[in-house]
């Protein structure tokens, strides 16, 4: 339910509303905009308390939102999301890349692949410290070292760093290092890791799962803006279909969905789409022309000799290329590459 305040509705009506949402249990979310303010209301059937509200001063009406997801959707929050990384806006005209390898190696390659990217056009850097995988015998990450190394390349390079978090009691040491939780495709219901995320209010990169549905992945995304944390970027990554020439099927419908039925910001990776770097390329293209906010790709100097997901990764000079590309498609398109503020050190 949405209580829809006055546009001359003053501080203390709104702080009255809020306090008697919370009177009748349930929870409010506020959201101000340039001309007024409107309340969610969260909780087991709000619907039933509308006239609790409809004459208290400055409420304007009382909207019943359908969708089973309220805070996610447009229609809490009509205008898009958007909200600053580290000098780059997430959300907003600007075209936002994040790349690095699927996992972090070691030091120096890892600072070596942040300036590679970074130079092409990178605002963020990608690196996996923990990695889920699909065999109990593969590379699973080195942990908190990785996470040191990247800590390091951000000073060496000023790029913000994501990267993924696969519990809840991994959240604190995740945001001690990093500037975004990601959250991976195996792990998007893993609800008491998305209440953690949530809770410690810092930017979150959620992967849809490969088996999951839009509205899935907006109900995902709602756990972690029930804590007042919205700043949160959604991911496709393709999904998971009879289709086996490539490793997932990328879902490029998805992005024109979710842009209309969500506020929050939207990226593609179609490094994991695809599977295959012959492929991510087009695959981006094809993305930003359908509307997607950014990209998360994987990039590795060597992919032949790489610890994890090497076949799809692009090399330094082929992620130049695409960049260049995407800057192309973005501007015919009335949207260009975001330019960062951020200062390096």
């Amino acid at each position: 339910m949405l209580i829809i305040m006055q546009t001359e509705a003053k501080p203390d009506q709104i702080k009255g509303v809020t306090s008697k949402v919370k009177l009748l249990g349930f929870e409010p979310h506020i959201s101000s905009g340039e001309q007024r303010t409107v309340i969610g209301v969260v909780g087991k059937d709000p619907f039933t308390t509308q006239d609790h509200f409809l004459r208290m001063p400055g409420v304007d009406r009382v909207i019943p939102i359908s969708r089973p997801y309220k805070l996610t959707s447009r229609e809490f929050i009509r205008e898009d999301s958007v909200f600053p990384l580290d000098g780059v806006d997430i959300g907003g005209r600007g075209i936002v890349i994040i790349a690095g390898p699927c996992a972090v190696e070691d030091r120096g390659l890892i600072i070596e692949i942040a300036h590679a990217v970074k130079e092409a056009g990178a605002h963020a850097l990608r690196g996996g410290s923990f990695k889920p995988r699909t065999s109990p015998y593969a590379f699973q990450g080195h942990g908190e070292k990785a996470l040191k190394w990247m800590a390091e390349a951000r000073q060496a390079t000023g790029l913000p760093v994501v990267t993924e978090a696969m519990s809840e009691e991994q959240i604190e040491l995740v945001t001690h290092y990093a500037d975004v939780i990601q959250i991976g495709a195996r792990n998007m219901q893993n609800y008491s890791l998305l209440h953690a995320a949530g809770a410690s209010q810092h930017p979150v990169l959620l992967k849809r799962g490969m088996s999951s549905t839009v509205e899935e992945l907006l109900m995902a995304a709602e756990y972690i803006l029930s804590h007042d944390n919205r700043r949160v970027i959604l991911c496709e990554r393709g999904i998971r279909t009879f289709e086996n020439s490539t490793r997932n099927t990328t879902d490029i419908n998805a992005i024109p969905v979710l842009k209309e039925k969500t506020h929050l910001p939207v990226v593609l990776d179609p490094s994991h789409a695809t599977g295959n770097w012959n492929y991510v390329t087009a695959v981006a293209r094809a993305g930003i022309a359908a509307g997607a906010d950014g990209l998360i790709v994987e990039v590795h100097q060597e992919p032949e000799n790489a610890l994890s997901d090497g076949f799809q990764s692009l090399k330094p000079e082929r992620f130049a290329e695409m960049v260049t590309q995407i800057r192309n498609i973005a501007q015919a398109i009335d949207r260009d590459i975001a330019v960062s503020s951020h200062v390096s050190l």
